[in-house]
């Protein structure tokens, strides 16, 4: 079906060079026309939280993972209501924004927006066309800041944007089939997810082997002394982590230099660091003075550890291979730092997500709900396995070539899902741009493909979110 459409029957000139022709039957109309800006305050601060994400747009805040900048009371943080579009005002230009579902609360510094009566404009239509990147690429060419990393999309900039109104009907027959495609598509990216977890979980089992018992299986064993690990061969040392490593603290946010001149450097978050690699794609800059720099930056072969986060990804860590220069890190992740005479800083990571340092880490940890965090006393006590650093060298090899099968699976799944996405943005885009006309698709779909509408969208593994702990930052 999707194969078959077709582009309208006439177009005219928008008159805007970013947007180019649009159907000729379709309205283009200032955002002021469509929405009104509401600034409704909370009085009590207890209403449900809300996140606001480029991945997921608006959603409930006790879904997400958040670790830092949780205000101490949410009142006077803005209320929206079901229909309203909800702009994170630093993130427009990377589409963070959406319409809410739902009766809640968000940063008193976002953008809430409430349709007018005589608009037009459908709610879910608006979150399907104002989040796409034709329309992000125009929210950072209206956003001011004084530098790239501190964009701001203001409600009178972003009020003054052209918004393209097909007839009501049309908006209808669009998001109907916009829902039913992408439930599809969905149902496909998560079975392909299964199929990674289950290859991750392998993969993970092959590494457990290797960094607690090593290439030889008749090696004699004895008790390794930690409770989580019961023997390990008779040659290796058990030594606290901070015996062999140095663990560096990041960068404080915020904090006042007191007229020092500074430069702007990229730095990690939380978010960047994941279980065994980096997501390097949102990367942001902080200004600091470069000798306060110097003790905050990153060195090739720094293993990087997260102080928080969900309570199973707890001490997750990867190592720094120097993919960005003069990078930091904020003081939410460690960088330790081997003694690369002792331990190889691959054979740290992999020890990382080992059942004995994830129990560790889980039964030291402070908790609530649904979130975890330690201290860099505490990842100091943490007993660390030693073999020789030629058996590091060589158990490290092996771990490779028995997973590599593995992995290139992981990849190759990893590489059709990122297809289905970029077809699923760029088939959206073509459809609410109206480039591809599914009236006559849409009218077509069975009934039951409303049940697809509900679909939650399949995020990235830990793919960091643009949110509002973020926005402050």
């Amino acid at each position: 079906m999707i194969g078959d459409l077709k582009p309208h029957a006439a177009y005219k000139d928008s008159g805007q060079d970013w947007l180019g022709f649009i159907p000729a039957h379709w309205s283009l109309l200032r955002a002021k026309r469509l929405f009104r800006e509401v600034d409704e305050r909370s009085k009590t601060g207890e209403e449900e939280l809300l996140s606001v994400s480029h991945l997921t747009g608006v959603t409930p805040r006790r879904l997400k993972t958040v670790t830092m900048f949780l205000a101490e009371s949410n009142v006077g943080h803005k209320v929206c209501r079901p229909g309203d579009l909800v702009i994170n005002t630093l993130w427009a230009w990377m589409a963070a924004l959406g319409v809410t579902k739902h009766i809640g609360i968000v940063s008193p510094a976002y953008g809430v927006y409430r349709p007018t009566d005589e608009g037009g404009i459908l709610p879910a239509y608006a979150n399907h066309l104002l989040r796409t990147p034709l329309y992000a690429a125009e929210y950072q060419r209206r956003s001011t800041g004084v530098n790239s990393s501190r964009l701001r999309l203001y409600p009178e900039q972003f009020l003054r944007i052209p918004i393209l109104v097909p007839p009501q009907d049309e908006q209808a027959a669009i998001v109907r089939f916009l829902d039913w495609a992408n439930g599809r598509l969905e149902r496909a990216i998560r079975a392909k997810r299964k199929v990674i977890s289950l290859l991750l979980e392998q993969r993970q089992a092959i590494v457990r082997r290797g960094v607690t018992l090593g290439p030889n299986p008749a090696v004699p064993l004895k008790s390794s002394g930690i409770p989580w690990l019961v023997d390990i061969p008779d040659h290796w040392e058990v030594r606290p982590l901070k015996a062999v490593c140095r663990i560096q603290s990041g960068i404080t946010l915020g904090k006042d230099y007191g007229g020092k001149q500074t430069r702007e450097f990229p730095y990690l978050r939380v978010a960047n660091v994941q279980a065994g690699f980096l997501s390097l794609s949102a990367m942001k800059k902080v200004a600091v003075p470069p000798d306060e720099a110097r003790r905050s930056t990153l060195k090739t072969g720094d293993v990087l550890m997260t102080e928080g986060g969900d309570p199973d990804k707890l001490g997750r860590g990867c190592v720094w291979d120097g993919e960005i220069g003069e990078c930091l890190h904020q003081n939410h992740v460690f960088a330790v730092r081997p003694v690369q005479s002792r331990l190889d800083p691959r054979f740290l990571a992999a020890q990382l997500g080992a059942h004995h340092a994830k129990a560790y880490f889980q039964s030291t940890a402070k908790q609530t709900t649904n979130l975890a965090s330690t201290n860099k006393t505490k990842i100091g006590q943490l007993q660390v396995l030693l073999p020789a650093l030629d058996e590091q060298i060589e158990i490290l090899a092996a771990i490779e070539k028995e997973s590599r099968p593995l992995v290139d699976g992981i990849s190759r799944f990893e590489r059709e899902i990122e297809l289905l996405r970029e077809y699923r943005t760029r088939l959206i885009a073509d459809v609410v741009t109206g480039k591809l006309d599914v009236r006559d698709a849409a009218a077509c779909l069975p009934d039951e493909a409303g049940l697809d509408i509900d679909a939650e969208p399949t995020e990235e593994f830990d793919e960091p979110e643009l949110t509002d702990e973020e926005t402050e930052a």
